[in-house]
Parts: structure tokens; C-alpha cells; sequence
């Protein structure tokens, strides 16, 4: 016996009506699962994806705002900036839960800031054992590495009256979440959708559904103009002088006694070597040098923490070459950094990235994606000089970058097109200069720019000495 089975032509499959929104698509998705529910408490996990492909976060903290009288009883996987038991005992908390030892709450704020554990915590069995955590706050995007794109953190929170049953379950509102030196983001409200599906403990081919989920959509917002985190600097072999980054590209303090609206002075290429409290004179001597005018009072400074040079380096028949220059002048360093350049006339003649890892992405707004190969991916923090009035280093990284003309025959790039349209690092938009450096010039000899650093370094010595002098 047997029997043949063919599929039904006419069979219409039907459509399943969702109980909940559907899910919604932002550059990071916070979910927020409750994965166990009780009379007064509930077991929650907190998950943190990152979607976009050039996004980031390091060292991020969260936070959100408490609408019922909540507070985290315990936590696994993150831990929160402040613990002050007198939130708890002086609070409607404490009259509810008369008997309840709270020196071991974690927080009774109403909105507390939490963090990523350090990785040496992954392993510890009260705090620790949650997968995606303990890596210090750092996701990446999950073109650098997928495994490190997601965060994840639990936490036992407890509720007040009338909220005294399984199902009477509200998420906290008004999330916001950020990092250092990344982009910001703007998150929406929370939004309830379809339970999250995870594997069965058991290890069976069965999946467990969440009881509840919600579903916070956060996008990045592009920098306003003098808020930026960081900045880019162009120069040009054709050209002596380097165009600095803008006058408080990330913001000026108030009391500064300086102009917060002139344009940037053209600076020595030596100059972006050390911090800028330490260029005024070198900077009034290149002026008297080149015959620019100087500005009173000075330009501010652009108090930018990252500063990156794109210097054009050679420009022949067959291709051009462009170096790029990462500054950090901040005290920590950054681990697993990355950059991202658009430029929209050079970008099908990317070839490579000599010290970097560069990878081109045609479907990301043609953008080549760079970070440090092995040994070359942790960006050091500004170090002293070699003796006590020596200025400040900065921490470095450098590489070339090869193009070729084949693809671009028509590329001019004196007249400015191997210049970046966009440049990003760790995420975050940098601010970009307002002019680029012009060939008005003509190419410069070796020896030509040996005399001219010469006679800078002779005039910035008589200039500090006449101020001195006065």
C-alpha cells in the first residue's frame, strides 16, 4: 500500500492576527522581558541589541523612570551608579514592606543609572553567570563582531499597591541610554508587543515564551553644530598649512576669554602634535610667517576629546594615497575603536588600508569601515612629555589608505574630492572643517618644508621671549 501526496492549489494559509504592535526596526532595540511573575515581584531581563552597522556604545549607562513606585531588589549582569538605602526607608516603600532588609536592595530610586559589569565579574556567581554581560559597557556593531552587538542584564523588582498581582505588570518609561565619546540617541516609549521566544532550559527542542515584552526603539540623532564629540583636521602635501578643526567644534565654556565664532587659524603641520593650550605661540608664528591675520582674541579651541587628521598624501597617474591620523587627548584610552569615512567622488577606488583593517561598504552610504588590526586596536589616552614642562602627549594611531583612479578617472583631488563628505568615530558624527586646503600653493619640496619648520621654531623662540619680556 501507498499513498502520493501533492500540494492543494487552492489552499490559502491564514493569516494570524497579532495580539500586540508588531516590532519596530531603530539603530538600538531595548527589549524588556518579564521572564517570571509573582504576587508582588517580577523577574524582568533587560536586552540591549545594536542594529546599525557604523553605531556603537562604550561605557553605557541607562536609565529610565519608575511610574508605579517600583524598586530592583537584586541584580545580575549590570549594577547602578548610587545606592542609597534612604530612598528606600524614607519612601512609601518602607511602609509597605515594614520587615524588609533594605542594606541588601540594590535601589529604590526613581530613576537609577545602571551599568555594564566589568569583565572580571562575568564569572561571579552573585552578580555575574548572565550571558552578553560583564564586558565593561562596550557593544559594537555587529560588523566588527556579533557576538559583542548585545548586552543583557536581570533584575528582581518588586511592586506597591494596588499592583499586587501577577498580571498587573508596567514597564518603566522615558529610557535613555549613552555612552563615551558615541553618538546620542533619542528613544522612543515603550511599546508592547509579541513575548520574546527563548530555548528551553531543558536543552529539548522547545522554546519558552516570555510572560510579557515591551519593545523601546532608540535611534541616533546627528550632532548639532558646535555639539560634536569629536573632530577632523585637513591637510595636503600641496599645501604648508593645515586646516584645524573648527573653532568649539564641541562646544566653549562661557568663561573662556576667547572668540567663539572666529574661524580656526591655518596652523604648521607640528602644531597638531601638541594640545592646543600649548599652539598659541607656534600658531601667531606661522602667521607672521605666512602673512595671516590674527584674530583679538584668539579663536577658541574646538575641546574636542578625539581630533583626526586626513592628510592628502600623494596624488600621481594611476592612483593617490591619503593618511590618516587618530588623536586622542582624553585620559582613557579606547579599546576596539573604529572609524568610518564617506566620501563620495573617491569611494569606488578604495583599494586598501595599510595599518587598519578597512572594509568597504557600498550598501552603507559608500562608507569604508576601518578599525585597528590585532595589537593596533586600542587607541592609548594623553600621556606627560618626557620632562615636566613638556606638554601633554596625545595618544596616537596612523595608516595610509591607497586609491585607485581606474573606477574614478575624473577624480581631481587639488581641487578637493579625496577630502571626506562625512568621518565617524566610535559611532559618533565628527565635526567636519568648514573649508578644505586649496593647491594655490603649488607642491612643496622636502627641503622648502624643512626651512619652513625652521623658521617657525626661530620666530615661536622670539616670540616667547618678548612675552616673556613683557
Amino acid at each position: 500500500m501507498y499513498t502520493c501526496c501533492v500540494k492543494d492549489k487552492k489552499f490559502k494559509a491564514k493569516q494570524t492576527k497579532n495580539m500586540f504592535l508588531p516590532r519596530q526596526y531603530g539603530d538600538l532595540s531595548i527589549t524588556y522581558d518579564v521572564l517570571q511573575a509573582y504576587q508582588n515581584n517580577y523577574l524582568a531581563q533587560v536586552t540591549i541589541d545594536n542594529s546599525n552597522p557604523l553605531g556603537r556604545l562604550d561605557h553605557w549607562n541607562l536609565t529610565w523612570e519608575w511610574m508605579r513606585g517600583e524598586f530592583i531588589s537584586s541584580m545580575r549582569g549590570a549594577y547602578v551608579h548610587v545606592k542609597d538605602d534612604g530612598q528606600c526607608i524614607y519612601s512609601p516603600i518602607a511602609r509597605y514592606y515594614a520587615d524588609f532588609d533594605f542594606s541588601q536592595v540594590v535601589t529604590c530610586a526613581k530613576k537609577p543609572v545602571i551599568a555594564d559589569l566589568p569583565a572580571e565579574r562575568a564569572n561571579d556567581t552573585k552578580v555575574g553567570k548572565i550571558p552578553y554581560c560583564c564586558r565593561n559597557g562596550t557593544i559594537l556593531p555587529k560588523l566588527m563582531d556579533p557576538s559583542k552587538s548585545m548586552s543583557i542584564f536581570q533584575m528582581q523588582v518588586f511592586k506597591l499597591p494596588p499592583d499586587l498581582n501577577r498580571t498587573a505588570l508596567s514597564p518603566p518609561q522615558n529610557w535613555k541610554i549613552n555612552g563615551v565619546l558615541n553618538a546620542d540617541y533619542k528613544c522612543g516609549p515603550p511599546i508592547r508587543v509579541d513575548p520574546t521566544e527563548f530555548p528551553d532550559a531543558s536543552g529539548l527542542q522547545a522554546t519558552t515564551l516570555a510572560i510579557a515584552t515591551w519593545q523601546v526603539t532608540c535611534n541616533i540623532t546627528r550632532p548639532k553644530i558646535k555639539q560634536s564629540k569629536c573632530c577632523v583636521s585637513f591637510s595636503a602635501y600641496y599645501n604648508d598649512s593645515v586646516v584645524p578643526c573648527n573653532t568649539c567644534a564641541c562646544g566653549c565654556p562661557e568663561e573662556r576669554k576667547c572668540n567663539h565664532n572666529a574661524r580656526q587659524m591655518l596652523l604648521p603641520p607640528e602644531a597638531l602634535l601638541v594640545p592646543f593650550d600649548n599652539r598659541t605661540l607656534m600658531t601667531k608664528a606661522w602667521a607672521h610667517i605666512k602673512h595671516f591675520p590674527v584674530p583679538n582674541p584668539l579663536p577658541c579651541p574646538d575641546n574636542c576629546g578625539v581630533s583626526i587628521n586626513w592628510h592628502i598624501n600623494s596624488d600621481f597617474k594611476g592612483g593617490w594615497t591619503a593618511r590618516i591620523t587618530l588623536f586622542n587627548w582624553g585620559d582613557f584610552p579606547f579599546e576596539d575603536w573604529s572609524a568610518a569615512v564617506q566620501i563620495k567622488k573617491a569611494f569606488a577606488g578604495y583599494e586598501k588600508a595599510y595599518s587598519f583593517n578597512g572594509t568597504a561598504l557600498p550598501e552603507v552610504n559608500n562608507t569604508i569601515f576601518i578599525q585597528g588590526l590585532k595589537g593596533l586596536n586600542y587607541l592609548m589616552g594623553e600621556t606627560n612629555g618626557m620632562r615636566p614642562k613638556d606638554p601633554r602627549n596625545p595618544g596616537k594611531q596612523q595608516s595610509v589608505i591607497s586609491f585607485t583612479k581606474k573606477q574614478t578617472p575624473h577624480i581631481n583631488i587639488q581641487k578637493g574630492d579625496g577630502f571626506p563628505t562625512k568621518f565617524y568615530f566610535n559611532g559618533e558624527e565628527c565635526a567636519l572643517p568648514s573649508f578644505i586646503p586649496t593647491s594655490g600653493s603649488g607642491r612643496r619640496s622636502s627641503g622648502a618644508s624643512l626651512l619652513t619648520i625652521t623658521i617657525t621654531a626661530i620666530v615661536t623662540l622670539v616670540l616667547l621671549m618678548m612675552d616673556r619680556l613683557h
